[in-house]
């Protein structure tokens, strides 16, 4: 008796998950009747966090789906911009992600971030926890069942990985509101509240600054708020509108 077999199609911008003989067209797959279409497709190396639809002979159907010989099975993207039922949006970052977690935080958005390697169990447990969307680049991180929700970031680039997630989430955009280091709500300060954080040609130079209410980090326009300030327009201008 022959081996009971589907095919299986996944959409170009899954590719990168899937060995290079299975990037264009279907392909056959052995089944084992048993298996679910969720594992099979996890199996071909591309995380459930990236599917949006799984659309066998046409119709839509559930990771729990168990295939049967001769189906036609297409794996779809998630759908842009992506909704997270149940709770409001906020993020999970790893260790390999400080960057583009200081840009979202500068953008206003809820932002966690590990800077040490706390370990895969931590962190899904932490976005359960917390209802949080884990945001990584590792993809056994991102299959670990525990997770609240999951994307992975694919570029290494923190310009691209920054639109991707913006664009794949449309978070609100409040802009300089958190703390770049903690993720704490800002507050209004006088100079007097913060001097004890301030140079002497900073505490001559700058009269308008603002705390963070959980570390009490002191900011101000200082020297970097140029490049600072021109990251928040572009997201901006591409973004701002899409919620």
């Amino acid at each position: 008796m022959s081996t009971p077999e589907i095919h299986v199609e996944v959409a170009p911008e899954l590719a990168l998950f899937v060995p290079h003989t299975r990037r264009r067209g279907a392909h056959a797959l052995a089944v084992d009747g048993v298996s679910t279409l969720g594992h099979v497709v996890e199996s071909l190396g591309v995380p459930l966090t990236e599917v949006g639809a799984l659309v066998v002979d046409g119709r839509e159907v559930p990771v729990s789906h168990i295939p049967g010989h001769g189906e036609s099975v297409s794996v779809r993207p998630v759908a842009r911009p992506q909704q997270v039922p149940g709770a409001p949006l906020r993020f999970l970052l790893d260790v390999h992600l400080g960057t583009l977690a200081r840009r979202l935080r500068l953008l206003g958005v809820d932002t966690a971030y590990e800077s040490t390697d706390i370990g895969d169990p931590a962190l899904a447990a932490r976005s359960a926890a917390e209802k949080r969307v884990m945001l990584s680049r590792d993809r056994g991180l991102l299959r670990r069942r525990e997770l609240w929700a999951g994307a992975f970031v694919y570029s290494t680039r923190p310009d691209d990985q920054l639109r991707d997630v913006l664009d794949r989430f449309a978070p609100a955009l409040h802009p300089w509101t958190r703390c770049t280091a903690c993720n704490g709500l800002l507050k209004e300060a006088t100079k007097d509240e913060v001097a004890d954080q301030l140079k002497h040609g900073t505490h001559r130079s700058y009269d308008v600054f603002a705390q963070c209410r959980e570390c009490g980090r002191a900011y101000w326009k200082g020297a970097h708020h140029e490049q600072l300030e021109a990251i928040v327009e572009r997201a901006l201008a591409e973004f701002a509108g899409n919620r």
